[in-house]
């Protein structure tokens, strides 16, 4: 390495690279993850799964927008060498391994990629839970993850409605006075738990949130979304099983305003309404 530090065509090649514009750099990146972007839009046009991760993606374009004057100069070497190998990766495991683990190394490439330029301040656990985020996941998270949160669900508002009615639990339905209830896969929650983490991810990016901090965190808004997932599973069910008959408007009335709740709390919990905090 010394010998080749003598070189003036190496210096001067070094040089070079090391002044090539932030943003040719992520455009390089973004183009070499390309097969990730095609299968994302192609399950994203087909209808197989919910266009969320679209948002997340909108909400690092913004991040990027927002700190383009204080980009580095020069990267944070480990950081792009990350995102570098994640992108060969990308190319090398594509067909290989399932999409949606593909998927998920080129967006954590992706993250690496950002954070390399981003300002030191920026924490890094929430960006790359934006990138994770990003992916198409909610179809997955429904198959694999909606019957145990419905379970839950369903045991928990079993808990409460039992205060009032008779109830028995069996799987993720309910029997309330005789009457059966299921909770269905809308009820699951998975959407809230997606919507819940990105609230955390996008509020703890704008109050300066640092990692430590956002980590500990998490199992705060974890909570408020089993809270606010029982809350208006509660009420649905017991609307139901008083006879009140709650129109389809009804229930997305109800499961919006919970949503709401549930965001706000989570967003005071990651500190939306206090100061900024310097990242640790």
């Amino acid at each position: 390495m010394s010998s080749l530090m003598q070189k003036p065509r190496f210096v001067q090649f070094g040089v070079a690279i090391d002044r090539v514009p932030q943003w040719r750099w992520l455009a390089l990146l973004a183009l070499a993850l390309w097969p990730t972007w095609w299968w994302m839009v192609q399950r994203m046009v087909d209808g197989s799964d919910d266009p969320l991760g679209a948002l997340a993606l909108a909400a690092l374009a913004v991040l990027l927008w927002g700190h383009r004057r204080q980009l580095r100069a020069a990267p944070r070497l480990g950081l792009q060498a990350t995102a570098l190998m994640g992108a060969v990766l990308t190319t090398v495991l594509h067909g290989q391994w399932p999409d949606l683990l593909v998927g998920l190394v080129s967006l954590l490439a992706l993250a690496m990629g950002l954070l390399a330029f981003l300002p030191t301040r920026v924490a890094v656990a929430p960006v790359v839970g934006l990138s994770v985020l990003s992916l198409p996941l909610l179809a997955s998270l429904q198959f694999y993850a909606g019957f145990p949160l419905r379970v839950v669900t369903a045991e928990v508002s079993a808990w409460v409605l039992s205060l009032v009615h008779s109830v028995e639990r069996t799987g993720s339905s309910l029997v309330v006075d005789g009457q059966l209830i299921i909770v269905d896969a809308p009820c699951s929650g998975v959407q809230m738990v997606w919507l819940g983490y990105f609230t955390a991810c996008t509020v703890a990016l704008t109050v300066g949130l640092g990692n430590r901090s956002f980590v500990l965190r998490l199992p705060a808004v974890s909570s408020l979304v089993l809270l606010g997932n029982v809350v208006r599973n509660t009420a649905l069910v017991g609307l139901q099983a008083g006879g009140v008959h709650v129109s389809s408007w009804g229930h997305d009335a109800i499961g919006l305003l919970v949503l709401a709740a549930v965001c706000t709390g989570i967003a005071a919990a990651m500190g939306a309404f206090a100061g900024r905090e310097t990242v640790v």
